[in-house]
């Protein structure tokens, strides 16, 4: 097996859903065009998760990628950091690796991950008793470079990767969530913002394999 083709088995992400918004021009990179656009994909609740996705202008070429367009892709859960007021921040989004047609049956939103914990877990319960457990997974990819990937486990997950040390590798199956949270910006002054996040369905740590409750 190949570096980079362990690198893709380490990263893999499958998204189906609607163009929300139309693909803007971010950035290039060594010539190459990149862009960016979100994503609306369902839930089995009936609520949508709105991802942030980023698209090269090579693969761009006969995709209908116009608002509410019907869009089904493969690629990898990744992370840069963003200078904003003078401040790092992390930012999240989903590369593509190509566009596939949409299969019928499939859960539209699927991400397997296999990475290192890099950070102390956070375990709390919510004021309804219901157990979670906060994850900063450090993906490796091609060129020497990681992607930190925060992942939130609930019930019995929580409670299997609280006491999880740093260093340990994991595997992890879910799917990708957004939701807005309210930041306090001064006394006076708050910002709504969304944060993006890996909802774990299963782990497998070693040769334990534990699903959500």
């Amino acid at each position: 097996m190949t570096p980079e083709t362990t690198y893709l088995k380490n990263n893999n992400v499958y998204l189906c859903g609607k163009v929300f918004r139309a693909p803007e021009y971010s950035h290039a990179l060594y010539g190459e065009g990149f862009y960016e656009f979100v994503l609306e994909v369902p839930r089995l609740s009936r609520q949508c998760d709105y991802i942030p996705i980023t698209v090269s202008e090579r693969l761009m070429q006969g995709a209908d990628l116009s608002e509410g367009a019907q869009v089904a892709l493969n690629g990898q859960f990744r992370s840069y950091n963003k200078m904003e007021n003078a401040k790092s921040k992390l930012m999240l989004t989903v590369f593509v690796r190509d566009f596939t047609p949409p299969v019928e049956g499939q859960n539209p939103n699927t991400v397997e991950l296999s990475g290192y914990i890099c950070k102390d877990p956070i375990y709390r319960t919510t004021p309804f008793n219901r157990e979670i457990c906060d994850l900063l997974l450090a993906v490796n990819r091609a060129y020497n470079k990681s992607d930190y990937i925060p992942c939130i486990a609930w019930g019995r997950n929580a409670r299997f990767v609280r006491d999880i040390e740093v260093g340990q590798k994991i595997s992890v199956f879910g799917r990708i969530q957004s939701r807005e949270y309210t930041k306090k910006l001064s006394e006076t002054e708050s910002e709504v913002r969304v944060a993006y996040e890996l909802s774990v369905g299963r782990i497998v740590c070693g040769e334990v394999d534990a699903e959500e409750d």
